[in-house]
């Protein structure tokens, strides 16, 4: 059902709230401001396929900007709120922007932007005055609440987290559709998980990632209710699962670990009784985690594998992965190939570079046919990959072993960092890892892990001792680290995904290396 129908049946149901604030949106309220802004997009030239950049910390208003955008046939190119305003001018100006809505919250660096912008001449500034822009209480105020005669579907166009050097925007192609129909992520959230008008749904994450975004977005189009945190808190999501009686959530792998970690009165002193769907993605899960959170939620948890490139689909439930440990699931969407780097295809059990394949080529890189090209397999073009390396079982369920630009070779072996982190990350004095590959003069590469240490504990050689012993005790030789470096905090995104080039980098002197 659109967001319109929603709106029209039950006006002033909730449609967002705040965790931290309490503040709330109903569906009355986000159906004509989204209306409003998109008039206003309309009337300052915007057109179908024209990108509509973001740049917002979770806020209320947030999906009134989304839905703007989607119901005009436009890109919405979410910008993370982390970066730089030299990270933030180069997405806008490559993305083509020609409108960009900020907050008060982001204004030091929305300031240091505005000057830098090639050709985005249109500047909203949401919760107060940012210089540069205009206030977008005031323009959403002086227009019209009737929808446009025409609403063709858009679609978002997000940044890749730039792992491996300068992020690509992912552009899927409008196929022309309604807005009224369901977009493709709507006809997966709804059945797969049970969304519907009943459902309170749990965002721990930030809302410029794909998935937060698109999840939440199919929630109103499903007619439920959104709780947004405005920053994750392990104890605080415990909380929040009780008192909105959350039916629905989603994670990643370092929120389970966060939580896990809690001490014994923390983790046992809500009622999550109401939890029926907790859904989780973005990163590798340890195998010792995902049981440990099925042993304490239940047979709740779910898993998928995707891109927001949507070139496939795998998902896995509880039942599921208990029967096949470690899996990410069997496809949903594509056919999955797992090949080798010359593109032939591999047998049952045999790791290699995971492709889909599809009817149609579902996305490109935004102006970067180069890099569009390189996600094709060599002899088949409508079989993509996003970079990972896996295998498959004998009933078809995929194993994720790694990114395919952070394996190791160290003295012609083929090192996977992701079990050992694995592995490290459980020591019950570690807080986050990351395992790369650093310069050794007689094997090339050799394994190298960089700790943050679980909080009130000291980094000391013995602590690093500690830990490879943990890491010999449990991993063949070959893959123990061979050294153990310390970090305050490790450059982690809070959508999970690890900024490795960043550590890298340090060890590499930032040469031209394939692993930086």
């Amino acid at each position: 059902m659109p967001l319109a129908e929603h709106a029209a049946r039950n006006p002033d149901k909730i449609a967002s709230i705040m965790a931290g604030s309490g503040v709330s949106l109903t569906y009355g309220e986000l159906n004509e401001r989204s209306i409003r802004l998109a008039h206003y997009l309309r009337a300052s030239g915007l057109r179908p396929g024209d990108v509509v950049a973001l740049h917002m910390e979770n806020n209320i208003r947030y999906h009134e900007v989304f839905w703007a955008a989607v119901r005009s046939g436009m890109y919405l190119c979410a910008v993370n709120k982390f970066l730089t305003a030299e990270e933030v001018t180069y997405i806008v100006n490559d993305s083509g922007a020609k409108a960009l809505v900020t907050s008060a919250g982001m204004a030091a660096v929305a300031e240091e932007v505005l000057p830098l912008l090639d050709g985005c001449p249109h500047r909203l500034a949401i919760d107060g005055a940012v210089a540069g822009c205009l206030r977008y209480v005031d323009i959403i105020a002086a227009q019209s609440s009737a929808p446009l005669g025409t609403e063709p579907r858009g679609d978002f166009m997000n940044y890749s987290s730039g792992t491996t050097g300068r992020p690509k925007g992912i552009k899927r192609p409008s196929n022309g559709e309604s807005f009224a129909e369901p977009s493709v992520l709507d006809g997966l959230v709804g059945p797969l998980y049970g969304v519907d008008p009943d459902s309170i749904y749990l965002c721990p994450a930030p809302l410029y990632h794909s998935a937060p975004l698109g999840f939440t977005a199919s929630v109103h189009s499903l007619g439920g209710t959104n709780v947004i945190m405005e920053k994750f808190d392990a104890v605080e999501a415990l909380r929040l699962i009780e008192k909105h009686r959350v039916s629905h959530s989603q994670w990643v792998p370092t929120m389970f670990i966060r939580m896990l970690k809690l001490d014994a009165a923390d983790r046992s002193g809500h009622d999550l009784s109401t939890h029926r769907v907790a859904v989780h993605a973005a990163a590798p899960c340890p195998v010792e985690v995902k049981q440990q959170m099925i042993d304490w939620w239940g047979p709740i948890i779910h898993e998928y594998y995707a891109g927001t490139e949507l070139n496939g689909f795998t998902a896995c439930n509880s039942e599921q992965w208990l029967a096949h440990p470690g899996t990410v699931g069997s496809p949903l969407v594509g056919i999955l190939h797992i090949c080798d780097e010359s593109g032939a295809e591999l047998p049952v059990g045999e790791t290699g570079i995971i492709y889909f394949e599809r009817d149609e080529m579902p996305f490109q890189y935004h102006d970067d046919p180069e890099k569009t090209e390189a996600a094709k397999h060599p002899q088949h073009p409508l079989w993509t990959k996003l970079g990972d390396v896996g295998y498959l079982d004998e009933d078809g369920y995929l194993y994720l072993t790694d990114r395919e630009s952070f394996m190791i070779i160290s003295g012609g072996v083929n090192i996977y960092p992701q079990e050992i982190e694995d592995c490290i990350v459980m020591h019950d004095k570690v807080a986050d890892v990351a395992v790369f590959g650093v310069p050794n003069p007689d094997f090339g590469e050799e394994v190298k892990a960089v700790v943050q240490a679980a909080p009130g504990i000291e980094p000391s050689d013995e602590l690093g001792a500690e830990i490879l012993a943990h890491a010999a005790d449990k991993l063949a030789h070959y893959k123990v680290p061979r050294s153990v470096d310390f970090e305050a905090e490790l450059p982690r995104l809070e959508t999970g995904k690890l900024y490795k080039r960043l550590l890298k980098d340090r060890y590499w002197g930032n040469k031209n290396s394939r692993i930086v």
